[in-house]
């Protein structure tokens, strides 16, 4: 799907505000949502998303329909089928979804320079200083409420805020299609019968420890006592008090800021965890190629790959490998960040999180190859960087970050031309 272009609002600066103004967007149901502007047929009919097998595996998205039954993100297929034995089966396309969420995240420029991915469908954004032309911070989230709807026909819920950890909360309010603004002045009146596990962060297994310590709600959190919660979290203890309180004095990171820029990469968590290797080589892959494109569009390349794994007991480990030589290449930065993923081993552990970046970054240059393949190549990435630039992200893209299923489709088409029996 193709943004369509428009006039881009100036953005205006009014200094002095003391109170920070963020927004947090979350596209609803997201790839669900994207399937159905993709299949008309399926609209307003239960789905569920799910892997390249229709018949095991979890839900990765159930849109609302399916909701309404009691279907839930991360429920087994199985049981899924039970609740909702009607429901429509989709495959999931992460390449689709990949490309529309970097479309619309473009757009969030737009609002203000200060905007920072926080998940393939999340973005949290700082308009303290410009929100101005718009009149007033709802009058600007109404405004990309309607460019998302009238671009891409989805949906998203904002949250309006003080802060992130309030802004998050905030879009959780009304959803689908919601939008909700917390004051400083409402936080205890919010917080007073708030489960504990709505806070951003706080997860099963932290709700399980606060809950033994008579923790249950917001407002138990931020009156308990700090000294008793770094007793039994460490420094976390103090940041657990003071999200209890609604406090969070964290910034809006601009991902794509690159003044003295120190690395450049792209982490993604699984909807589902997996203990599949060549399902996690592929997202590996993708997040290899995400980090090349985002270089060569900033005219860097750097020498040293690091890659982050996230388990599903939570253990993370970080390796880095130092190539000795610059690359903006996808190809290069994946086989190196391959080779350090291998020699990490967790037989009886599935994969959380993925993640890919490199640093030593400097200017790229294209003088100075070495061998005559060289220019040759960067001819070929710039061609595969205009198509991808003009058509979405990722409408070319290596083999392998095709699905089996598409790769016989693929070759059943190219029997069928060969043969000219088309």
């Amino acid at each position: 799907m193709m943004i369509r272009k428009g006039l881009q609002p100036t953005l205006l600066k009014k200094s002095g505000d003391q109170e920070r103004i963020i927004l947090h967007l979350d596209l609803d149901a997201f790839f669900a949502q994207v399937e159905e502007v993709a299949d008309p047929r399926i609209q307003g009919k239960p789905i569920f998303v799910v892997g390249h097998s229709l018949t095991s595996g979890v839900v990765l998205t159930a849109n609302y329909e399916a909701r309404r039954w009691g279907v839930k993100t991360g429920m087994s297929l199985h049981d899924a089928k039970k609740l909702c034995p009607f429901a429509e089966l989709v495959p999931a396309d992460c390449a689709k979804y990949a490309d529309t969420s970097d479309q619309i995240f473009v757009h969030l420029g737009t609002y203000s320079p200060l905007v920072e991915i926080f998940s393939i469908d999340e973005a949290f954004i700082d308009i303290t200083d410009t929100y101005f032309p718009w009149g007033s911070p709802e009058g600007l989230a109404l405004d990309l409420k309607r460019w998302v709807w009238e671009n891409f026909h989805l949906t998203l819920s904002v949250g309006i805020a003080p802060n992130k950890l309030l802004a998050k909360l905030a879009s959780d309010w009304q959803k689908p299609n919601g939008l909700f603004r917390i004051r400083p002045g409402e936080v205890d009146g919010l917080f007073k019968d708030l489960a504990i596990e709505e806070l951003c962060g706080i997860g099963a297994r932290m709700k399980s420890h606060l809950n033994q310590m008579g923790i249950f709600t917001a407002q138990d959190l931020g009156r308990f006592s700090e000294a008793l919660l770094q007793e039994r979290f460490g420094i976390m203890g103090s940041v657990l008090k003071r999200m209890g309180q609604g406090m969070d004095h964290s910034p809006v990171l601009c991902q794509d800021h690159t003044e003295e820029a120190k690395s450049m990469g792209h982490s993604y968590t699984l909807t589902r965890p997996t203990g599949d290797r060549e399902e996690a080589f592929r997202y590996l892959l993708w997040l290899s190629e995400k980090a090349a494109r985002r270089l060569r569009r900033r005219s860097y390349e750097g020498r040293v790959i690091h890659t982050v794994l996230r388990f599903s007991s939570f253990e993370t480990v970080a390796k880095q490998h130092d190539l000795g030589f610059f690359t903006d290449h996808g190809g290069t930065i994946f086989e190196y960040a391959k080779k350090v993923t291998a020699q990490i081993d967790r037989p009886r552990q599935s994969l959380r999180l993925l993640g890919v970046s490199v640093s030593r970054l400097r200017p790229s240059g294209k003088e100075g190859w070495l061998f005559e393949e060289g220019p040759r190549q960067r001819r070929l990435l710039e061609a595969l960087d205009a198509i991808n630039d003009k058509y979405g992200e990722f409408s070319v893209r290596p083999a392998f970050l095709t699905f089996p299923e598409d790769r016989k489709i693929a070759s059943r088409a190219l029997q069928l031309f060969g043969s000219g029996r088309h």
